[in-house]
Parts: C-alpha cells; structure tokens; sequence
C-alpha cells in the first residue's frame, strides 16, 4: 500500500474561495460597524490604499480613516490571527489524538496561561499600581505559563512509557489542567482585590489590541501555521492508525510530538494576548470536516481561514450586541459553542459502536 492511497481528496478551490470569501466579510465587517458605523464602501476603499501605489477615494473623513487603520483594523486583524491559530490548533489536537472533541485547551494550556496572569495581575496590586490596565507583563506570564504546561503535561505523560497511547496525554492534560486551577484560585482568593480584573482577563478580550499584539503574536502564528500545514499528510495517514503508518514509512510518534509543541505553541500565543477564549477550537474544525470532509489537506487550512472569520464576527457581535457595554468575547464564542459541543458529543456517542 503507498502513502497515497491512505490519503482522502485534497482541498477544493471552492471551498477555499469560500474560506478567503469569510475571511474579507469579516474584514470589513468588523471595520465598518461599531459604536461608529462606517460604509463598507468605503472602508473597502480605504484598506486597498493600504497597498502602495493604490490610491483611491473613500469618502471618509481623516477622523474616520484614523478609527479604521488605528482603531479597528488591528483589532480585526489580532481576531483573525487568534481564531485561525485556535482552529488550526483544535484541528491538528483533533487528529493527534483521533478525537472530535479535542481542542487547544486539551495540554492545560488554558490552566497554566490564567494562572500566569493571575499570579502577574495580584504582584502587581501588591506595589501600589492598581490604576492603569492589565499590566504589560501579561501576555509574557501567559506565555510562560501555557508553556509551562504543557512540558508538566508532557513529564506526566511519559510515566506511561514510550508506547503510551494518545489517551495518556489527555488524562496527563486533565490532571495538569486541575492542579494549575487549584493554585489559580488559592492565589485569587488571596487577592481578592484583583478579581475583577482577573475575571475580564479569563472571559477574553481583545478591547485594548493594538499593532503590538498584533506584530507580537505574527512569528508565533507564522512558525506553527508552517509546521502544522506541513504535517496536514502525515495526520491523514495517522487517521488509519499507528501500525498503518509505520508500514508506510512514516513515524507516528515523531511526527504526533511535534504537532502537539506547534499547535501548543500557537494556542500559547493566542490566549497570552486574548485571554482564554474557548470552543473556537471545537466548532470551526469540526464544522470544516462535516462540510469538505475527512480529509487534513482541507480542513487545516480551512480552519485557519474560518477560524479567523469566526472570532472576528464573534468580536464584533460582542462589542455591538451589548450597547455601550462590552459583552466578554469568550462569552459569545461559549453561546454558540456549548451547545454545538452537545451536539458533537451525542453525534459521536450516537456513532460509537
């Protein structure tokens, strides 16, 4: 049997105009409408002057222009990078561990990201400086401690020896995941000062993206967007199993373990400038192989595309649906998302023999 035979169909040009399609919706979008509505016309207009030579007449005013380019667009574009790195992150998890319900949050990445900036956000109360934003040290303590994770995650799992199978990652995970939300809420219940801010961290946000995160968070979702795509074959041969795998001169450990630093890595960026936002890693990827099927060569850039369009709306419906207050991000993606999770969880019961 040859490495092709193993592999589904690859992507289909419709599905992935349909995917840049989602991805410049969202984009305009997200610039035109707010607390000031803009015409999509002209917002259009004004992001092909981005291009050098281009130069075209908007309409809008120099305030306008200032509130697309300085305001929204790297907000926008911080949403599109966040939501393509989860869904890519949740796919190649999915894959991994040839479980549907698998997402970014799977190595205690999450867990060790909020304690990180818990443990930033209280030290900082204790000095005396409780009246700016969150301090510049978060999106680094969340970093480091999603990173921190997921080697605890990757220790504990190697208790199991080397033929251990996905399912010892997923427990390691579980178990990571509960010991860091243990000492999260020790050092939250000895600051309780800070619970607010703490709170409007761990519901996601992108309110205060500027082009820092943006430029910050780029090399981050470049070097796993590489690495993942490059191994989009390998994770169709590892759908047929390990011992398949191998027979086709592939090696199945090798190539799961770096998948999993790369969607872990990507996931650790993301959540270090957006707080923890869930279920983007669940729905996009799963919806993607319900719609262009089985195959990793479709639904890994698939998800990066649709992922990004996600968050993006999902950012904009939570900065217009509430008024003047701001509706948490996470709390919109957990609306669409819990319940689109009930469904996955009983399809897959409903298919399991």
């Amino acid at each position: 049997m040859t490495l092709d035979r193993v592999r589904p169909a690859g992507l289909r040009p419709v599905w992935l105009v349909a995917g840049l399609l989602a991805v410049l919706v969202a984009l305009v979008a997200g610039l035109a409408f707010g607390s000031v509505a803009l015409p999509p016309a002209g917002v259009a207009a004004e992001l092909l002057n981005l291009i050098p030579g281009v130069r075209l007449h908007s309409g809008l005013t120099e305030r306008e222009i200032a509130i697309v380019t300085e305001l929204r667009l790297p907000r926008v574009l911080l949403g599109l990078l966040v939501g393509g790195m989860l869904a890519l992150a949740g796919a190649a998890y999915q894959g991994v561990f040839r479980n549907p319900l698998a997402d970014p949050h799977l190595l205690g990445v999450a867990a060790g990201a909020g304690l990180g900036v818990t443990v930033v956000i209280a030290f900082r109360a204790g000095t005396g400086d409780a009246t700016s934003n969150l301090p510049v040290g978060v999106p680094v303590a969340a970093f480091a401690g999603a990173l921190i994770a997921v080697a605890l995650t990757w220790l504990l799992g190697a208790a199991g020896g080397r033929d251990r199978s996905p399912a010892t990652l997923i427990l390691a995970g579980v178990a990571v995941s509960s010991f860091l939300a243990a000492a999260q809420t020790y050092v939250m219940q000895r600051h309780v000062d800070t619970l607010r801010e703490v709170y409007s961290w761990l519901l996601g946000r992108l309110a205060t993206a500027g082009w820092h995160d943006v430029l910050m968070i780029l090399p981050y979702a470049a070097v796993t967007g590489a690495i993942v795509l490059s191994q989009r074959r390998e994770l169709d041969v590892l759908t047929v199993g390990d011992e398949e795998a191998s027979s086709l001169g592939l090696h199945p450990q090798r190539s799961r373990y770096l998948l999993i630093v790369a969607a872990s890595l990507g996931t650790a960026a993301a959540v270090s400038v957006s707080g923890l936002i869930g279920f983007v890693g669940i729905i996009v990827p799963h919806t993607m192989r319900l719609l262009a099927g089985p195959s990793y060569r479709s639904i890994l850039p698939l998800s990066v595309l649709f992922g990004g369009a996600f968050l993006a709306l999902a950012d904009l419906l939570a900065r217009t649906a509430g008024g003047a207050a701001e509706i948490p991000i996470g709390v919109v993606t957990a609306f669409f998302g819990a319940p689109f999770f009930i469904v996955v969880l009983r399809t897959t019961r409903t298919a399991a023999p």
